[in-house]
């Protein structure tokens, strides 16, 4: 099992998956990408983590979205109509007969290049598309146990830099912030921006509760995700004051809870920041709420055949 907010419950089903790659689709083992490729040369590429549930995508639009907006600011062209690309995603659940607790990571890169440059004069070719479905149903026991989190050193760049909102599989700022988190015992990294303002984690989007307020960060220096949105909207909806805003480790210190959100795993509270036992070591009343309430949101909106 994975640890922190990735943890998953392991299943052997995924030793036999079907990879698709650039219009062919191969078993696991037999999966394969060139070593000229842009993505493997040069992190040259975007990405999306998306969720199967009930046999539906869930929120495939924002992701699809997110997705090309990525790709348009790097001048990638995926090749294919973003219908399209949606299509071949339910074609590949349809050839492993997958219907519910999958994880897909599709990657869109530059492509292949002719010779390993940096240039985009060197690619051959159009975009390489790759669809990897997993059975990834996330660990229950995280809502009750919590995570550790800690600050890193590894800051977030700015937008003239490594533009921080893109999805890129250029990673490097966030693997050298889960490199020190992980070094230093904790399940993940608090990183700061360039302005010393907490912005996110390395892999997750950053919330506290504070006096009945949800807060987090402006958003401008944190991948805009899907999740986080929705947990925003569903504060709104339900009356809970939140906020997009600048803050510092020290309210984070003092904060009655905190929580982080993504993709694979929902709501997430953490029960530790550093050395600070954050209230009383367990999930929060607004946090275990707001679980709960994305947790409809999902069932609602992607609800299982009736019996």
């Amino acid at each position: 099992m994975a640890k922190g907010t990735h943890s998953y419950v392991e299943d052997q089903r995924n030793e036999n998956i079907i990879i698709y790659i650039n219009g062919e689709f191969f078993p696991r083992n037999e999966a394969k990408i060139s070593v000229f490729d842009s993505g493997f040369l040069l992190g040259d590429g975007v990405w999306e983590g998306i969720r199967l549930h009930n046999g539906k995508l869930c929120f495939i639009e924002e992701h699809i979205q997110r997705l090309y907006h990525g790709a348009e600011k790097l001048k990638i062209e995926a090749g294919m109509s973003e219908s399209e690309l949606i299509n071949l995603l339910y074609k590949t659940l349809k050839v492993n007969k997958m219907h519910t607790d999958i994880h897909i990571r599709l990657i869109v890169s530059r492509g292949l290049k002719r010779t390993p440059y940096q240039h985009p004069n060197a690619n051959v070719g159009g975009a390489s598309i790759v669809i990897i479905p997993e059975y990834k149903k996330a660990d229950s026991t995280l809502l009750s146990k919590g995570i550790r989190l800690c600050l890193v050193d590894i800051v977030r760049g700015a937008q003239n830099s490594q533009d921080p909102r893109l999805n890129t599989l250029s990673k490097l700022n966030c693997i050298l912030g889960c490199l020190e988190a992980d070094e230093k015992g904790f399940d993940e990294g608090i990183m700061l921006d360039v302005n010393g303002f907490v912005s996110t984690c390395n892999s997750t989007n950053f919330f506290i509760v504070k006096n009945g307020e949800v807060w987090t960060s402006t958003g401008e220096y944190c991948l805009p995700g899907i999740t986080r949105g929705n947990i925003i909207k569903l504060c709104r909806e339900n009356h809970i004051p939140v906020f997009e805003k600048n803050f510092q480790m020290k309210d984070v210190y003092s904060a009655d809870e905190v929580f982080v959100t993504g993709t694979f795993a929902g709501v997430i509270p953490a029960i530790q920041v550093d050395d600070t036992t954050i209230g009383n070591g367990n999930c929060g009343l607004i946090t275990g709420g707001l679980y709960h309430l994305y947790k409809s949101k999902i069932a609602t909106l992607y609800p299982g055949e009736p019996n």
